[in-house]
């Protein structure tokens, strides 16, 4: 396989653009000869390619994990904890070239990117000290002469599947935890953004991780998930993606009894109160409908707004949306960049023409100004109803619905009307109906009068069927670790001894 000469040309170090993948520490191309075209939402040039790996190449990964696993795991944690900040200190170091990969394979403007970059590698360096504080406990003795306690011990070997809309903190996320719990793992980086994944590889062997410890593999997404999920020596699965296809991942894992932890879709409602002021509102509706052109399981999908500031609310949200620039995300000044594919975009039109069919008013979003086939242009509906697509679907597209409300109970019983319980936002400046909202809504997370509510130190992760463990915070280390109780009794404490 031949280098892109258009990306590579583009990067100070073109080594961080990998076409293979990356088991037990080797730059690997596939057996069968398969590959995937790798191209760029923004102009569908083609980026590059990788090959998929077959299933043989598969297992030789987990045998590469199993292989190093007893390696990685006997490490003093302060040696662990060494080589993921020399990591993070690489991807500093690098950012502006990971960030580029990044704009070109998902299509995000680039400063996003390179936030991206600094919230990816912050995972990094919270876990490398995380992992120093996975403290057992020591239990009172009930029995004589006895200690009891526990210990915290690394799972096993960690298959880590991620998403395209967030393609290099979804792995530094998931993976820093399980590396700095002691766990080997196996990345499966989307097909539509593995050079994000491939360039982690690169700085995570600089950085001194030993081969067999972190690999990634690519292949038919299915295919892969179906052997990772069956295999045995596989300890634990953790997921980032749609609702549907957790529930697949949760069935095939079943047999063997796995650690799983899923990270699903959301159905976010943004709560405005009547006391709150609607251009303020407004800008922090747009701000958290539109991050990642709404590719986000974050966005607000629906949003709630009090029937006596419904109007204003409105006027000025479209004003902001308005003033958003839609283009490559490689050009300054853009706001919005892509949808990842031309399907993606589809599906957003099919979104909008269920509510326009179904009574909703289209107040702003013509498709005719997008600057090209996969872009889709900021879409404001109000009127939505609860029959529509927009209200019950995670559109994952740029597409804004305003719902108007009466009192609290009612937008609480709302806001509750979904299958999804991963996000919710509240606007308002009154404490009582702060504390009555926040308790009574359905969901992992609840930001109030904030857009920005994850990091680090966050547990992040979802109810219902949006997820099952937490990622991130000081829980997010425990998805791949098991817990040990000991008793030690004290020799010739037996009866009759």
């Amino acid at each position: 396989m031949k280098l892109s000469g258009s990306l590579s040309t583009m990067l100070e170090d073109p080594r961080l653009f990998r076409q293979y993948a990356y088991v037990d520490g080797r730059w690997t191309h596939g057996n069968g000869g398969r590959e995937e075209v790798v191209q760029d939402p923004a102009t569908g040039e083609v980026i590059g390619h990788i090959p998929w790996l077959e299933a043989d190449q598969i297992c030789m990964a987990v045998d590469a994990a199993e292989a190093a696993f007893a390696h990685w795991r006997a490490l003093r944690v302060d040696e662990r904890c060494e080589r993921l900040l020399a990591w993070y200190d690489l991807l500093q170091a690098n950012r502006e070239d990971l960030a580029t990969i990044m704009t070109l394979e998902q299509g995000k403007p680039l400063p996003d990117a390179r936030g991206e970059v600094e919230y990816g590698a912050s995972f990094v360096r919270w876990f490398a000290e995380e992992g120093k504080r996975t403290f057992g406990e020591t239990i009172p003795s009930h029995i004589p002469n006895a200690a009891l306690g526990t210990i915290k011990e690394p799972v096993g070997i960690a298959a880590l599947i991620t998403p395209w809309n967030f393609p290099l903190a979804m792995i530094t996320r998931k993976a820093a935890a399980a590396l700095a719990a002691g766990c080997t793992v196996i990345v499966k980086p989307a097909g539509e953004t593995p050079y994000s994944a491939l360039a982690l590889a690169e700085l995570a062997e600089r950085a001194g991780i030993p081969a067999g410890v972190f690999n990634v593999v690519l292949g038919e997404p299915a295919e892969v998930s179906k052997i990772l999920c069956a295999e045995e020596r596989v300890k634990a699965v953790s997921f980032t993606g749609s609702t549907r296809v957790g529930r697949l991942l949760l069935e095939q894992s079943a047999n063997t009894v796995k650690r799983v932890s899923l990270e699903l879709g959301g159905n976010a409602p943004f709560i405005v109160g009547p006391d709150m002021d609607p251009r303020e509102a407004a800008l922090a509706a747009v701000a958290a409908k539109f991050q990642t052109a709404g590719q986000d399981c974050l966005a607000a999908d629906r949003i709630l707004v009090h029937e006596s500031i419904h109007d204003e609310f409105v006027e000025h949200f479209a004003e902001r949306m308005a003033a958003l620039t839609v283009g490559n995300g490689l050009d300054s000044e853009v706001d919005l960049g892509p949808l990842i594919h031309r399907q993606a975009v589809e599906k957003a039109a099919g979104i909008v023409e269920d509510a326009l069919a179904k009574g909703a008013t289209l107040v702003a979003g013509d498709q005719q100004e997008a600057p090209g086939e996969n872009f889709f242009m900021p879409v404001l509906l109000t009127g939505v109803t609860r029959d529509m697509k927009v209200w019950n679907e995670e559109t994952f597209a740029p597409v804004a619905g305003i719902t108007a409300y009466e009192d609290d109970d009612q937008v609480i019983e709302m806001a509750n009307d979904t299958e999804y319980g991963l996000a919710a936002y509240l606007y308002t400046y009154d404490i009582r109906r702060i504390w009555k909202l926040m308790r009574a809504l359905e969901y992992g997370m609840v930001a109030v009068n904030s857009v920005k509510m994850t990091g680090p130190p966050v547990p992040f992760g979802g109810i219902k069927q949006s997820g099952l463990g937490r990622e991130g915070g000081v829980t997010g280390i425990d998805e791949y670790l098991d817990t040990k109780y000991y008793c030690l009794g004290a020799l010739g404490s037996v009866s009759g001894s």
